[in-house]
């Protein structure tokens, strides 16, 4: 087992990675930026070193200086979290070239698994369903074209590296397909220094449905069941929740199974998870595989009881998987609210600032996740990810009451967040129902300065719709 290992991110998966590092009795290293100093979860760290100056690119960015924090620091390995430099296969390359391991996959992994295009073609070979699409990147705006053409519109441009939706534009005709490949290939090359592109066509109102992925570095690996994600904004989750409502057991047997058999043609080990778009037929379709612990990796956590990033220790240290399949079963339901310091009702506009006041729900079967405490100053720099809300219970419909309850409690002052648009989803009938797609959102609340509620986040009004099941 290492004895020593630095966390190369921040905010609340810093402090997750930090708190597993202390259940495994290993030391550990935080860096920071000059934004996150007076970071509190900086102090339940063995040690605390700058690495630059707010803005990422000199800091959480920062190859050269993390090693060098690592090196002076004296540690065995390194934990990327997720974002920033956690799907970097040069990064783990020379995390492992200076004798340090990277709690991540293999390079090579990750270069075929992380690359949406590279993806696509192994899928292909493991016989996992696929999206109909382009066989390789976007080479001219004529071959974009023709292809739309032959498949018909709507066609999706995709960004051959990174997530998130950058680089992400849905094309209905071939004049806003020339412009979306343009705009795509700028803000890919802008987010993740790679302008390469392709098309797939467009699956209208899916649902996004992912596997957890667990492998170790003697050929095990396995499924930890599937997370919905179909609640998102501009492909950026708001809600995820397990088990995925209304999948029949045959088609969650199938998309697991097909995760498994793809990372296993990747020879991949440690976490991932492996995404699809379900139709309305439950038809599923591969779509990437995120090649790092992600952010709702919390949910897997409740309903089958294993902790994931200890586990990512473990089998980064060399450790085979203590369980086999046959071991992991789940239990109950669970959901996760991202709660964003966001304005819902200004199209969900950042709102940095100074939390003055922080009133975090509690009670039985809820967990938050947060690095944030009162008067906390949420920095304007980085993703605006402030706590992930999380409920778990016997039921589905035990669930959304647990987390309407839990929302109702929750107060943050002096800046705005996603709580309102939370509670508005959890009292909407097609989400009980557990009718939505990645749509929805849109859908329901196409014009977010008149529909959606304010971002204030004075205590929500005890009314019965609140607290039904």
């Amino acid at each position: 087992m290492f004895r020593r290992i630095l966390v190369a991110n921040r905010g609340e998966i810093a402090l997750r990675v930090i708190r597993a590092c202390r259940d495994l009795d290993i030391e550990v290293v935080a860096v920071f930026s000059e934004a996150d100093r007076d970071a509190p979860y900086l102090k339940l760290a063995d040690q605390a070193i700058c690495i630059g100056p707010a803005a990422a690119a000199g800091s959480y960015l920062n190859i050269p200086r993390i090693i060098s924090a690592a090196e002076v620091a004296n540690v065995d390995a390194i934990h990327p979290g997720f974002g920033f430099l956690s799907e970097n296969a040069h990064f783990a390359e020379v995390c492992r070239t200076c004798n340090i391991e990277f709690i991540g996959p293999p390079e090579e992994a990750m270069r075929r698994l992380g690359y949406k295009s590279e993806a696509r073609k192994l899928a292909l070979e493991a016989k996992v369903p696929v999206v109909p699409g382009s066989e390789g990147l976007i080479t001219s705006e004529e071959e974009a074209v023709r292809l739309a053409r032959g498949m018909g519109y709507p066609v999706l441009i995709k960004a051959a590296a990174g997530g998130g939706g950058k680089g992400m534009r849905v094309a209905h005709d071939e004049e806003s397909l020339k412009t979306g490949l343009v705009a795509a290939q700028q803000e890919a090359e802008k987010a993740f220094k790679d302008g390469g592109v392709y098309l797939e066509k467009y699956i209208e109102r899916p649902r996004h449905v992912e596997v957890q992925l667990l492998g170790d570095k003697h050929g095990n690996v396995v499924h930890l069941w599937e997370r919905d994600c179909s609640l998102q904004r501009r492909h950026q989750k708001l809600v995820e929740e397990s088990p995925a409502p209304n999948l029949p057991d045959s088609v969650r047997e199938d998309i697991c199974l097909s995760a498994v058999r793809l990372a296993r043609a990747g020879g991949y080990y440690n976490a991932g998870t492996c995404e699809f778009l379900v139709d309305q037929q439950h038809r599923f379709y591969f779509i990437e595989v995120n090649a790092r612990i992600q952010v709702e990796h919390p949910v897997t956590e409740l309903i089958t009881g294993i902790d994931l990033v200890r586990e990512q220790i473990r089998v980064a240290a060399g450790e085979p998987l203590r369980f086999r399949q046959e071991d992991i079963q789940t239990n109950g339901a669970a959901m996760e609210c991202r709660i964003n310091a966001e304005d819902p009702a200004a199209g969900f506009r950042p709102s940095p600032g100074v939390i003055t006041r922080w009133q975090a729900p509690g009670g039985p079967g809820v967990r938050l996740d947060t690095h944030v405490v009162p008067g906390y100053m949420v920095p304007p720099n980085y993703d605006s990810m402030v706590a992930k809300l999380l409920v778990y219970q016997p039921t589905r419909a035990e669930a959304i009451a647990c987390m309407r309850r839990a929302l109702a409690e929750f107060v943050v002052e002096g800046i705005k967040t996603t709580i309102p648009i939370h509670r508005e989803i959890f009292n909407h009938p097609s989400f009980a129902e557990g009718a939505v797609d990645t749509t929805f959102i849109e859908r329901t609340w196409h014009n977010a300065a008149s529909q959606l509620p304010s971002g204030g986040n004075q205590p929500a009004e005890r009314k019965k719709a609140d607290f039904a099941a």
